[in-house]
C-alpha cells in the first residue's frame, strides 16, 4: 500500500475570524503524512457559489456547522480512505460523486473544501515539499502582486460605506517585501488622515482595514489618495488603487445601483458612467464587481467603458469554469477573482485558473471575510502562480497570516515578483 494511501479522515467545528463556525479536518496519510486546514466563509456571497451546510438551529444564530461535519466524518470519509492523495483528481471526483448537485448543497460546499484541502496538505506533507511546490513542481515560484484592503464598507463594514472594500496596489514596488511595506505605510497614513478628519481610526472591519462614515462613497476614494501622497509615495506610480464594489449587494429591485449611505439610486448606466469619472479622477487600476452578478448586459456596458484599468469579476464568474468560459467568449471583464470555497474543490479551483489564463484574463487568489489562521492560500497563489492576491489589511492575525507566509518564501527561495505585469491593464 503506498505511503500516501489516506487512512484517517477527522472533522469537528472550529470558528472563524468573525466568530462564527466553520469546518476543521485533518486527514492522514498511511505512511504519517498529514493535513489539517481550517474553512474561510465569507458573508457577500454570490448565487452562483458552492453552497455551505449550515445547521439552521438555535446554536450560533443557525451557523452551527455539525451537519457538515457529520458529512466529513461519515459519507466523505467512508469515500477517501484508501484513495491515493497524491491523486488529487480522483479524490475531489470522490467528493463529488457523493452530491447531485454540482453547488455542492448536500454534502456542504465547506466539507467538500476541507476534505479536498486537507488532502493536498497531507500529500505536501508525506511528499516533504512546500505546498506551492507541489502545485508548481519544476518553476521558480512566482511571489504575487498584493492587493491590500486600506477601507471597508459594504457587507464587511456594517455598510458605513457603499463601496465593499478600497484597497491599494504598489505597482511600484521591486518585491513583494516592498510592496506590503508601502501597503502597511499607507494604511497608517490613512488612519492618521482619518483621526485628523474626526473619525475614529480604532475601528476595523472584518478584513483589518479602517471602517468610517463618510460623507460619501467618493470621500473614501480621495482620502485613500491623500493617505498615499501623505505617506511620501508617488501616487498612481508606486502605488494605486483597487475598488471592490460587490455591486450584487447594491443591486435595489428596479435593478438600479442603491447608494444607501448617500440616498440615491442610478441606472446601469448612470453608475458606469459614475465609475468612469472615478477612473479618471482617482488613481484607479482595479474595479471589481461593479455589477449585479447576473447582468450580463451591464457587464458588457462596463467592460467596454473601463477597457483601460483591470475589471474583476468575483460573484460573477464565482469561480466556475462555465461562468468563466462565457465571459471569456463574450469579452466580459478582463480578470477573475479566485476563490477556493467557492468552488469547493481544490481541483475546480485550479481548473478556474488555468480557464482563466488559457483565455488571457488575470487571476486574484483572494481569502474571504470570515477566513481562518491558516496559511494555505499564500502556497496556492504561488503554486498556481496566479500573479496577484487579495487577502485583507495588514493586521489582524488572520490576514498576516498569508501575508508572512509569502514573506517567508520570498526571503527562503530564489523567486520571482509578479509586480505591475500581473495586473490586466491595456
Amino acid at each position: 500500500m503506498p505511503t500516501t494511501t489516506i487512512s484517517t479522515l477527522e472533522a469537528w467545528e472550529a470558528l472563524d475570524s468573525r466568530g462564527r463556525p466553520t469546518v476543521g479536518c485533518r486527514v492522514t496519510l498511511q505512511g504519517g503524512g498529514t493535513g489539517r486546514v481550517i474553512t474561510p466563509s465569507g458573508a457577500s456571497t454570490g448565487d452562483f457559489e458552492a453552497i455551505e451546510l449550515r445547521d439552521c438551529d438555535d446554536r450560533y444564530d443557525g451557523y452551527g456547522t455539525r451537519s457538515a461535519v457529520d458529512r466529513l466524518r461519515g459519507p466523505i470519509s467512508d469515500a477517501l480512505i484508501g484513495l491515493d492523495a497524491g491523486d488529487q483528481r480522483s479524490v475531489d471526483a470522490a467528493i463529488e460523486a457523493l452530491d447531485a448537485d454540482p453547488a455542492l448543497s448536500g454534502i456542504g460546499g465547506n466539507s467538500a473544501l476541507g476534505a479536498s484541502l486537507a488532502t493536498l496538505t497531507a500529500f505536501a506533507d508525506a511528499d516533504r515539499s512546500p505546498l506551492w511546490r507541489v502545485l508548481d513542481p519544476s518553476g521558480v515560484p512566482l511571489i504575487p502582486l498584493p492587493m491590500v484592503n486600506i477601507i471597508s464598507g459594504g457587507a464587511h463594514a456594517g455598510r458605513a460605506i457603499d463601496i465593499q472594500d478600497i484597497l491599494v496596489v504598489p505597482l511600484g514596488s521591486s518585491s513583494f517585501t516592498e510592496g506590503i511595506e508601502w501597503a502597511a505605510r499607507v494604511r497608517a497614513a490613512t488612519a492618521a488622515l482619518l483621526t485628523e478628519q474626526g473619525g475614529w481610526a480604532a475601528l476595523v472591519a472584518d478584513e483589518g482595514g479602517l471602517s468610517a462614515r463618510l460623507e460619501s462613497n467618493e470621500a473614501a476614494l480621495a482620502l485613500v489618495t491623500s493617505g498615499i501622497e501623505r505617506s511620501g509615495l508617488r501616487v498612481g506610480d508606486d502605488v494605486a488603487i483597487a475598488v471592490d464594489i460587490a455591486a450584487s449587494q447594491l443591486v435595489d429591485g428596479a435593478g438600479q445601483i442603491a447608494l444607501r449611505s448617500e440616498d440615491i439610486a442610478l441606472t446601469t448606466e448612470e453608475w458606469i458612467a459614475r465609475l468612469a469619472d472615478w477612473v479618471q479622477h482617482y488613481p484607479i487600476v482595479s474595479v471589481e464587481d461593479p455589477l449585479g452578478d447576473n447582468d450580463w448586459d451591464a457587464w458588457r456596458g462596463a467592460s467596454a467603458r473601463l477597457a483601460s484599468i483591470q475589471l474583476l469579476g468575483d460573484d460573477l464568474f464565482a469561480t466556475n469554469v462555465d461562468r468563466i468560459e462565457k465571459g471569456i467568449a463574450e469579452a466580459i471583464a478582463n480578470s477573475v477573482l479566485i476563490k477556493p470555497n467557492q468552488a469547493g474543490l481544490v481541483t475546480r479551483t485550479a481548473d478556474a485558473v488555468t480557464t482563466s489564463r488559457r483565455g488571457s484574463y488575470a487571476t486574484v487568489v483572494s481569502a474571504r471575510s470570515g477566513d481562518t489562521e491558516d496559511s494555505w492560500l499564500a502556497d496556492l497563489a504561488v503554486g498556481w502562480r496566479a500573479g496577484q492576491i487579495k487577502v485583507g489589511s495588514t493586521m489582524r492575525s488572520e490576514r498576516t497570516s498569508k501575508w508572512n507566509r509569502l514573506l517567508e518564501i520570498e526571503a527562503t527561495h530564489d523567486t520571482q515578483y509578479a509586480g505591475r505585469a500581473a495586473l490586466a491593464l491595456s
